[in-house]
């Protein structure tokens, strides 16, 4: 896939999360649960690679956070685990594993990373792993949505030649 057409699609993938950031968030204490954020970086993974994949996580956490959408916890979370996604896929071509890269990534490793985060930005003195579960329920539902809709596209040839471009 040529650099213009994944800078496209990043761009697009961005708009899409921005867009949608207001629609549909669970708000939980002063994090936000964004799960469509998740669907993208597994789309965005598997599509456009690591490289691509991150940088539509920060335009996408960037753009939400200007817009007041988004909250600072979404720059760890969602960066760590679009760039393990993309990452194992690049690896193993596996969809499973890809979106399992997501629920760690975000999960596990950005909600740890987080924590600093929330003591430094929002002066919340909050636990180490205060952020893990929700971060795992947020991930988990996006990354299997994610997942869905790419066993969905694959099986109707949807994004066939897209993958093909991308191997």
């Amino acid at each position: 896939m040529r650099k213009t057409t994944k800078l496209s699609a990043t761009a697009l993938l961005m708009a899409i999360g921005t867009l949608t950031s207001h629609l549909f968030y669970i708000p939980l204490g002063f994090a936000k649960i964004f799960p469509l954020q998740h669907v993208i970086n597994v789309l965005s993974a598997v599509l456009l690679g690591p490289f691509y994949a991150v940088l539509c996580a920060f335009g996408t956490s960037l753009l939400r956070n200007l817009f007041g959408t988004g909250s600072i916890l979404a720059f760890p979370g969602s960066m760590i685990g679009a760039f393990l996604a993309a990452f194992l896929y690049q690896k193993t071509k596996n969809m499973a594993l890809t979106a399992l890269g997501e629920v760690v990534g975000t999960g596990i490793i950005g909600a740890i990373i987080a924590y600093p985060f929330a003591l430094l930005f929002l002066g919340k003195n909050v636990a180490l792993f205060a952020f893990v579960p929700s971060f795992i329920m947020s991930s988990f539902g996006g990354a299997l949505l994610g997942y869905i809709f790419l066993r969905v596209l694959i099986k109707r040839n949807g994004i066939e030649n897209l993958r093909r471009l991308n191997s």
